[in-house]
């Protein structure tokens, strides 16, 4: 999976404030790279007895992994990529149900997020980091190969049909998210009830937190102050996406990689995203999009969805965020 639109977040966990006493800030730490990044998983220093279940939930990354990946030939999305052209292909309940919630974001976010869009990121030059300037024509033949609205599910069969040639899947905007949700799962079906999970540099989970809940720093390579945000979050997701360092400069006009896939040209106007909501899948597809459609989407999507918080960044020069929605067990601390 591809995660270099969201390495210009950070996120750093200092503790449970509600049960951290001074002198006590010792924590137990356990990952492993999978999807091309860094899962860990960090408990309380007295739950050593968790450790053996939080390597069972690295575990879960890895397997979720080996079946939604593209870089491996033998993944089940891999060979949906390669055979629904030709038919309705049946797919793993859990890649069943990730593209069925990718459907539903995209649908509610106006077409912003969309796992089809691999196409203009090849027609770019992005895929290689090899970025270019296409062609007008290059760019409407790829945008011919984009839209979710060519992909049938049929919930009854757990098939997946391609309506349009040259449509390809890739979750990597969407993956992370829903293996940190399967991880948490693990965990409190297990007994966990303090944790946080963390993907890279983009995604997390808060497993309890008490009051007032983990403390989250949100970090920006493209804002100068030392951190954009202080979140103490407690029993939900975080996820955020940046504008990224890809870019394409053509006559002094610069370019960058994240792609809108209504229009086939890059996206501007938004620095940072950073989501909070109860699943981190949801809130990784919602990052991507406010990236690519801005405020219009924040307002509308967190008016329509109770219980979703967005900070977004826009790209003005004030470095400051703005504020849609809430989430009950999220505070933010202005800097």
């Amino acid at each position: 999976m591809s995660i270099s639109r969201r390495q210009l977040l950070t996120f750093e966990v200092e503790g449970d404030g509600h049960r951290r006493t001074p002198g006590t800030d010792h924590w137990i730490r356990v990952h492993r790279t999978a999807m091309a990044c860094r899962f860990e998983v960090v408990l309380r220093d007295g739950d050593v007895a968790q450790v053996a279940v939080a390597r069972a939930a690295l575990d879960e990354a890895d397997r979720l992994e080996a079946l939604l990946t593209v870089f491996r030939d033998t993944s089940a999305l891999v060979r949906v990529n390669r055979t629904a052209r030709d038919g309705a292909v049946r797919a793993e309940p859990e890649l069943f149900e990730l593209l069925r919630l990718s459907s539903r974001m995209h649908a509610a976010t106006g077409g912003a997020f969309d796992i089809t869009s691999t196409p203009l990121s090849r027609c770019w030059g992005f895929l290689r980091r090899e970025g270019r300037l296409p062609s007008l024509a290059e760019i409407e033949a790829a945008r011919a190969c984009v839209g979710m609205e060519h992909v049938d599910l049929d919930p009854a069969r757990h098939t997946i049909h391609f309506r349009r040639p040259g449509i390809e899947l890739n979750l990597g905007a969407i993956g992370k998210g829903y293996a940190l949700d399967r991880m948490a799962r693990l965990l409190w079906t297990h007994g966990c009830r303090q944790a946080v999970l963390s993907a890279g540099g983009s995604s997390v989970v808060a497993i309890g937190g008490g009051w007032p809940g983990w403390t989250i720093d949100l970090k920006s390579r493209q804002v100068s102050r030392n951190r954009l945000a202080r979140l103490r979050l407690r029993d939900g997701a975080l996820a955020t996406s940046g504008a990224g360092e890809q870019f394409v400069d053509v006559n002094g006009t610069r370019y960058g990689h994240v792609l809108d896939p209504r229009t086939g040209w890059p996206a501007s106007g938004v620095v940072s995203v950073s989501v909070v909501t109860r699943e981190a899948a949801v809130a990784d597809a919602l990052s991507t999009a406010c990236l690519i459609a801005g405020e219009s989407l924040a307002a509308r999507y967190c008016d329509e969805n109770p219980e979703t918080l967005v900070l977004l960044t826009p790209d003005d020069g004030s470095e400051r965020y703005r504020v849609f929605g809430s989430y009950r067990g999220a505070e933010v601390e202005a800097v």
